[in-house]
C-alpha cells in the first residue's frame, strides 16, 4: 500500500506535520511519502489566471502524487475555523483540474491537531462533511488536542489514551483500506 501524507499547513514548525508523519509510525511496512505543501506553492487561485496561464503544474504534479497513493493521511491546521490558505489554495487548482475529483476517489484518514483543548475540531467537521463532495472518501477521523501537553517530537503522542485512539484508527483503517471496503464519495 502506498500512503501520501502530508499537513494541511505551510507552517515550517507544522503541528499538523509532526501528528500526520507520526501516523505514518503505525503503517509498518508500507510505502509512505510525507509531502510538504511549500513544495507546491502557487499563485494565488483564480479563475482569471486559469483561463490566461492554465493550471499551474504544481497543482497536475500534486494532483499525480494523489492519484499513485492508496490512501491519504491529511492533518488539517485550523486557520480561523476554517483551512489554511496554503492547503484551500492546492484544493482550488486541484479541483479545476479535468476528468477528476480533487481528492481522486481515494481514502482519507482525516486528522487535526492545535494547541488548544478541541483539537481543530471545526476544521475536521468542515472537512469531513466537504472533502467527500471532491472525491475524498473520509474513512477515520481523528483530533489530538492539546498537542504541546500530548505530543513529544521524539516520542510522538504520549497521552496513552490518545495514543491508543490513533493506534486502534489507523489498524482499522488498514483494514478498510486493504480489503477495499470503503465508501465510494458522494456525487
Amino acid at each position: 500500500m502506498k500512503i501520501i501524507a502530508f499537513a494541511a499547513s505551510n507552517s515550517s514548525n507544522s503541528i499538523n506535520k509532526k501528528l500526520a508523519t507520526n501516523a505514518t509510525t503505525f503503517f509498518q511496512g508500507e510505502t509512505i511519502e510525507i509531502l510538504d505543501l511549500n513544495d507546491y506553492e502557487m499563485p494565488l487561485f483564480s479563475s482569471d489566471r486559469i483561463a490566461k496561464n492554465g493550471i499551474p503544474r504544481l497543482a497536475t504534479d500534486f494532483a499525480r502524487k494523489i492519484d499513485e497513493s492508496d490512501l491519504l493521511i491529511i492533518s488539517l491546521a485550523e486557520h480561523n475555523g476554517s483551512y489554511s490558505v496554503a492547503f484551500k489554495n492546492i484544493f482550488d487548482y486541484i479541483s479545476r483540474l479535468p476528468n477528476r475529483k480533487a481528492f481522486g476517489e481515494k481514502p482519507v484518514l482525516l486528522m487535526a491537531t492545535s494547541p488548544g483543548g478541541r483539537g481543530g475540531a471545526t476544521v475536521l467537521e468542515m472537512a469531513k462533511n466537504n472533502l467527500p463532495y471532491s472525491g475524498g472518501n473520509v474513512v477515520a477521523t481523528f483530533s489530538l488536542p492539546g498537542f504541546y501537553e500530548n505530543f513529544d517530537d521524539s516520542k510522538g503522542i504520549i497521552n496513552e489514551r490518545l495514543r491508543s485512539e490513533l493506534e486502534n484508527t489507523t489498524s482499522l483503517v488498514k483494514g478498510l483500506v486493504l480489503r477495499g471496503q470503503f465508501q465510494p464519495s458522494p456525487n
